[in-house]
């Protein structure tokens, strides 16, 4: 009997990495870009990590959105080229940086961040939890609370930066900012659903989800070369 094996519509390279600085990560998704902007036909990138506590604004963010003066932070403040306003990362938050040539895709920027969203609510279904999308903002909710922020960035066509799903992490970091500029809903994180929660283990759900999701098969590689920023 002959088996059929199913085919993807694209292969992408997936990154599992650690705990990485912000500007580290930052400066690794700006080469991979240059990378795929200078030659469109490389593969497709899926880096996923964690960071040490950062807040980070997006081009357009209200600096109103912050609750202390940027020169007197206890953590690192970055503005960065993404859609959004502010947001704050930590260890147990678990980040997705997709590198995606979206002309393999849909060329539609609305589709995209609802692709992400999908990735999300599938891993929280896979816990039995039903994630929420609320019109007119991006990114998942359950039950009211903000578990997952999206902020992107497309230069011709190929995206960067990408999501944070709220694991486990300390949330005292995001009571110094209005997150995402909604001062009406509160943030919230999965621990407090599921005691116990890792992001190790979320790690290959969310993988699972995003190849499912944008039917792509995904490999698992190295990274050869990191990006430090002194």
């Amino acid at each position: 009997m002959i088996h059929s094996m199913k085919t993807h519509q694209n292969r992408c390279l997936l990154y599992n990495q650690g705990l990485m600085p912000y500007l580290d990560a930052h400066a690794w998704q700006r080469s991979l870009l240059a990378e795929r902007i200078n030659d469109p036909s490389v593969d497709d990138v899926l880096i996923l990590l964690e960071h040490p506590p950062v807040y980070t604004l997006g081009q357009g963010a209200n600096p109103e959105f912050l609750k202390f003066e940027i020169n007197k932070s206890e953590y690192d403040v970055h503005r960065v080229e993404r859609g959004g306003e502010v947001t704050y990362h930590c260890p147990g938050q678990l980040v997705g940086y997709p590198i995606l040539n979206l002309q393999r895709y849909r060329q539609d920027l609305h589709w995209y961040l609802r692709q992400l969203e999908e990735v999300l609510i599938r891993v929280l279904a896979i816990y039995g939890l039903e994630g929420e999308r609320i019109p007119a903002f991006t990114g998942v909710w359950l039950q009211g609370r903000k578990v997952a922020a999206i902020g992107i960035k497309v230069s011709r066509w190929i995206t960067m930066h990408g999501f944070a799903l709220n694991v486990c992490p300390d949330m005292t970091g995001f009571e110094q900012i209005v997150p995402c500029g909604i001062s009406d809903k509160s943030v919230g994180s999965l621990a407090e659903w599921i005691p116990g929660i890792t992001c190790q283990e979320v790690r290959s759900y969310v993988a699972k989800s995003f190849a499912e999701v944008f039917d792509v098969e995904l490999v698992e590689s190295q990274s050869e070369q990191f990006f430090r920023c002194e």
